[in-house]
Parts: structure tokens; sequence; C-alpha cells
């Protein structure tokens, strides 16, 4: 899994790169807490473009980030997902919280 944060101008994104499971969510959970905390973020998106899986411990992981961002009323989006991992986020009805957005 490969992780990458940005923010620019208030507008900050998480790339996700590989397999979102029980073997790597720790450290993502806790790298994106990090970044959170920095500060200055009007919106957060998630980029899954390059995400090949979700598993369960992801979607507990998303469930968490939207908490946190939520309390700082903080909008949070999802792009790019597709295949496995859109029909998981489907299903799990993370689109009625988070919007999905190209």
């Amino acid at each position: 899994m490969r992780l990458e944060l940005t923010n620019r101008s208030g507008c900050a994104v998480a790339r996700l790169d590989g397999e979102l499971d029980e073997g790597c969510v720790k450290e993502v959970r806790e790298k994106i807490d990090a970044f959170i905390r920095g500060g200055n973020i009007g919106q957060f998106v998630f980029d899954f473009s390059k995400l090949s899986f979700m598993d369960s411990t992801g979607i507990g992981m998303l469930l968490g980030r939207y908490k946190k961002l939520k309390q700082l009323d903080v909008p949070i989006y999802i792009s790019n997902a597709s295949g496995h991992v859109d029909f998981i986020l489907s299903t799990a009805g993370i689109y009625t919280i988070m919007k999905k957005i190209s």
C-alpha cells in the first residue's frame, strides 16, 4: 500500500495505491489522522484511482475519518473508485455520507 497526502489551498487529497486491508489499515489511519491534525483543510478527497482492493477494515478506516472530519465541519469526497472498490463502497452505503466525484 502506498499513501500520498497533499494539501493545496485547503483541498486535502489522500491517494491510495494498492490494497487497503487489515495488514496496512492501521498505518494508513495513523498517517491520515496526523495529516488532519496539521489543519488548514477545507475539504478532503480520497482518491481511489489506483486502489485495487478494499475490505471491511478499509470501510472502518473511512468511517473513522468521516467522524473526525465531520466534527471539523470538513466535507469528504471519494474520487475515481472503480471495480471491486466501487462495489464495496456502494454496498456498504458509504456514498450516502461521502459524495462520489470524478
